[in-house]
């Protein structure tokens, strides 16, 4: 970061530059340094930071010293600086929250918020216009929520990013998503799959009808697993179709629709209509009501292939869920193949990370032996001690037992105990494995899943 910008950043939280030179940046902060200022400075620049702490009169005596809410910027300046800091930290979000008299920034990095300097309410007043207008908005509709995208060039690089506005008391609030901002390998063998995972989820793949779902909460990967998997039947020889809401990954090969419920163009409609296209494997971007899930499970049975996603937390969940939309038992045990459900953990950072000499025991019925204790640290090459997100999975097969089980109406922990004995490892042992194997740590596969329930 350029040494004005820098300046104009240390302003916003009261602390002044001392010094700023190649390897130290020195400045003077009144009592303790806030955790905003910290977070901020290690968004900014990756120089060491020395901090002298400021009587208040020292501090009201030096004349450089500028109010906190200044903010001469441009909206444009100060929209591009933002965009370009979120895309070098890898955030996949950007928060502009209203408050009392300024606007909150906050970047969503490996799945946990992080504060930037805030600006002042008369900044992000033009930033939110600016931001409207660049997702092809309407300005002066400030009551009711409003979703768009936009694409912007970025160090020369074409960027898209989703906008959505939601009223608050303090005003409006706005979230990007960044979008396409890597190129994802889709390929199975990078998700993390364990070898017998994979050689289930493949064997599932190949089968020439089922449905096929991949399960978890907003943000845990779906879209990538769900694009991998499609992407290893994307050939020649097979007629693939899709219908999302909205199109996140153009893949070529693949026949992909958007839907738009204003034109009628809706979820049950666009898949009636991909019925008479001669598929052989579909995509429903998301089942999300009774109607959507029958129309897939009839196609399953009837010589398609048909994946899809869900918000469950769990696989055995997953099943009872479909059955409170309404979808009969024994066509879910008809057509129902294989069910994944996932979730995104911090990696540990391989530069920084270290072991502690002790152990972390869990009882037995969640992991048999003693995990180890990794800590955080953090370096230049890393945030917080943490690089990226790894995929935990849990893979259910449904096979004759199981089949045989949905049919009898059994619940979601009679399901997950059949499963068990047939090998499968739940989410929480796929993150112990992570542990013991120095990916991240218990903390943060707790964090992410919970502890299970002990008997």
């Amino acid at each position: 970061m350029k040494a004005d910008k820098l300046v104009n950043l240390c302003q916003r939280y009261h602390a002044l530059v001392l010094s700023n030179d190649d390897d130290m940046l020195c400045i003077a902060v009144v009592g303790n340094p806030s955790t905003e200022l910290m977070d901020a400075l290690r968004f900014a620049t990756r120089k060491k930071v020395d901090i002298e702490c400021w009587t208040r009169e020292r501090m009201d005596g030096h004349q450089h010293l500028l109010p906190a809410t200044t903010d001469n910027r441009p909206a444009a300046e100060l929209l591009s600086q933002t965009l370009q800091q979120a895309l070098t930290q890898r955030a996949s979000d950007i928060h502009f929250e209203p408050a009392d008299n300024h606007y909150r920034i906050r970047l969503r990095v490996d799945g946990v918020l992080h504060d930037l300097a805030p600006v002042s309410a008369e900044a992000a007043a033009t930033l939110v216009a600016r931001l409207k207008v660049l997702g092809n908005l309407d300005i002066a509709e400030r009551r009711l929520p409003q979703d768009g995208q936009f694409t912007v060039d970025i160090a020369d690089v074409p960027i898209s990013f989703r906008i959505a506005t939601l009223p608050c008391r303090d005003g409006e609030k706005i979230v990007l998503r960044l979008l396409h901002q890597v190129e994802q390998a889709l390929e199975l063998t990078t998700l993390g799959l364990t070898p017998q995972q994979l050689e289930v989820v493949e064997r599932c793949l190949h089968q020439p009808q089922g449905l096929l779902l991949v399960t978890g909460p907003t943000g845990s990967g779906k879209t990538v697993s769900l694009y991998s998997a499609l992407q290893a039947r994307n050939t020649a020889e097979v007629n693939i179709c899709s219908v999302e809401d909205p199109i996140e990954i153009p893949v070529a090969g693949i026949n992909q629709t958007q839907v738009n419920p204003r034109a009628g163009l809706t979820f049950q409609n666009v898949l009636r209509a991909l019925l008479r296209q001669d598929p052989d494997i579909m995509m429903v971007g998301e089942i999300r009501d009774g109607e959507t899930a029958e129309i897939a499970l009839n196609a399953a049975q009837t010589g398609h292939l048909v994946l899809s996603t869900l918000h469950t937390n769990s696989t055995s969940e997953t099943l009872v869920r479909l059955q409170q939309m309404g979808v009969a038992r024994w066509m879910l045990s008809a057509a129902l193949t294989l069910v994944i459900a996932q979730r995104l953990v911090r990696k540990l950072c391989p530069h920084c990370c270290q072991k502690n000499a002790s152990s972390e025991p869990l009882p037995a019925s969640l992991w048999p032996h003693p995990l180890p204790r990794w800590r955080a640290v953090g370096c230049d090459r890393c945030y917080h001690g943490f690089y990226g997100r790894l995929a935990l999975f849990e893979v259910l097969e449904i096979g004759a037992a199981l089949r045989q089980a949905i049919a009898n109406g059994l619940d979601a922990q009679a399901i997950e105990l059949l499963a068990r004995e047939a090998g499968m490892n739940t989410l929480f042992e796929s993150g112990c494995l992570a542990v013991s194997r120095g990916q991240t740590t218990l903390e943060e596969v707790i964090r992410v899943l919970g502890i299970p329930h002990v008997d």
